[in-house]
This record gives structure tokens, sequence and C-alpha cells, in this order.
């Protein structure tokens, strides 16, 4: 499959920094828009999901909730703009927009399992091989 191959920490960087890069753009285009900011969490963990390296899988379930709290700081407001303010509307984002954030992890965890299954039985197939001698010949 080609395209890049994120480190589980690359991985991590990559959605964190593209979640908070997306509520950024999302406060100053359509005003602090949760709905919006859930639906481009799903192709985030999608490309997160099939761009981590095959030995680092299991990152990507686990930092895609993280960058999807790193990226909900610029959009949860709560009005007043202090950091109590702010805090309560991550919580309030927190739990109003939970399911993005199931669906998207959901999302990330079954690609890496069809990735991670994949490759168990490429490796299987390749084991299975019976080895060969110079002349081309199987040998027992």
């Amino acid at each position: 499959m080609p395209g890049p191959r994120l480190t589980g920490l690359g991985g991590g960087l990559f959605c964190g920094a593209v979640m908070l890069a997306l509520g950024l753009l999302i406060e100053a285009l359509f005003g602090s828009s949760l709905t919006v900011y859930g639906v481009l969490f799903l192709p985030v963990c999608v490309l997160t999901a099939l761009w981590v390296r095959e030995g680092d899988l299991l990152i990507a379930p686990v930092v895609v909730p993280i960058a999807f709290a790193v990226g909900l700081v610029p959009v949860a407001d709560e009005g007043g703009g202090s950091v109590l303010d702010r805090l309560m509307g991550m919580v309030t984002g927190l739990a109003t927009q939970a399911g993005w954030l199931y669906g998207g992890t959901l999302l990330a965890g079954a690609l890496v399992l069809v990735r991670r299954v994949r490759r168990i039985r490429r490796m299987r197939t390749v084991n299975r091989r019976p080895a060969r001698d110079r002349a081309g010949r199987a040998t027992v």
C-alpha cells in the first residue's frame, strides 16, 4: 500500500497537529461548529490508521482520542474566554460530541485490526512456503 509510513510518535504528532489545525480553522471559518469538527475528525482517523507503520499499528486507536481533545481546545467556547470557561467548553464538547469521538476511534481500531490480520496472514503464507535449493527445487 503506497503512502507515508509513520512511527507511533509520528502518527500521534500527525493526528494531533492536524486536529489542532482543523480546530483553529473551524473556529475561524465556522464559528466553533462542533459538528463540522466531528465530521472532519473521521478522515483524520482513517489517515492515521492507514499511514502508521505495521510495527506500530496499535498506537492509532490510542492517539486519535487524544488528538480529538487537543483539537477541541480552540473550538470549545463557553462565552467568557477565561480558562475556566474554556475548560467547561472542553468538558461540554467532549460530552456532546462523544459519538464522533467513539466513531472515529472505532473506525481507526477496525482499520488497524484489518491491517494486522492481513499482516499475520501474509507472514504465515511466507513461512509455509517450502525452502528452495540453488536449483530451485523444494527441499524437504
